[in-house]
């Protein structure tokens, strides 16, 4: 059995990131899957996320929102190419998920969630492009959710680049290879 082939896209805010995914997704043949993990909680985000709708309609995509369950969802192995945007905003609702249970989301917590999304993605037979924003590159957030933020994030970019085949960061709108 042959093992799914795990691509992380990253790169900075606006930087091309999403566009190189998912151009580079639908070179694959199968059926593809977009994962939206945005949840949309104000009328700037609900016109963004039309838009990129907008753009997918005709691209042969199916999209499913899921801001939490994105391994149960990449499990099912339904589709030949799973298009996960974005990590970033997961990391979000996985904190705020701990936060409404009465819970801390700390460094075991998000390494224990991303590392069941690449156990599962894994075993898949097809593609999995994840998206995330590189957020160790800026500066030292000035408040501790902040910085607690950033270094959850840090940390599932570098398990997911540990695991993953094939690395790409993109910047300025140019994909460079860091891991093939």
């Amino acid at each position: 059995m042959s093992m799914a082939n795990i691509v992380l896209v990253t790169g900075g805010a606006r930087s091309g990131k999403s566009a190189y995914a998912l151009a580079r997704a639908e070179e694959i043949e199968g059926r593809r899957c977009f994962v939206a993990t945005c949840e949309v909680l104000d009328a700037e985000m609900a016109e963004r996320v039309e838009k990129h709708c907008r753009e997918r309609d005709s691209r042969l995509w199916e999209t499913v929102e899921e801001p939490l369950a994105i391994a149960s969802l990449v499990e099912g192995g339904d589709y030949d190419i799973y298009l996960i945007d974005c990590l970033t905003l997961w990391v979000n609702n996985v904190m705020a998920a701990f936060e409404s249970r009465g819970e801390s989301c700390g460094e075991e917590q998000i390494a224990g969630e991303i590392t069941a999304l690449i156990e599962r993605a894994a075993n898949l037979q097809g593609t999995v492009l994840i998206v995330s924003n590189e957020v160790g590159m800026g500066i030292v957030p000035g408040n501790a959710l902040a910085r607690k933020y950033r270094d959850l994030v840090g940390i599932c970019n570098r398990l997911i680049g540990e695991a993953a085949s094939e690395v790409v960061l993109v910047s300025c709108g140019i994909p460079l290879h860091i891991k093939q």
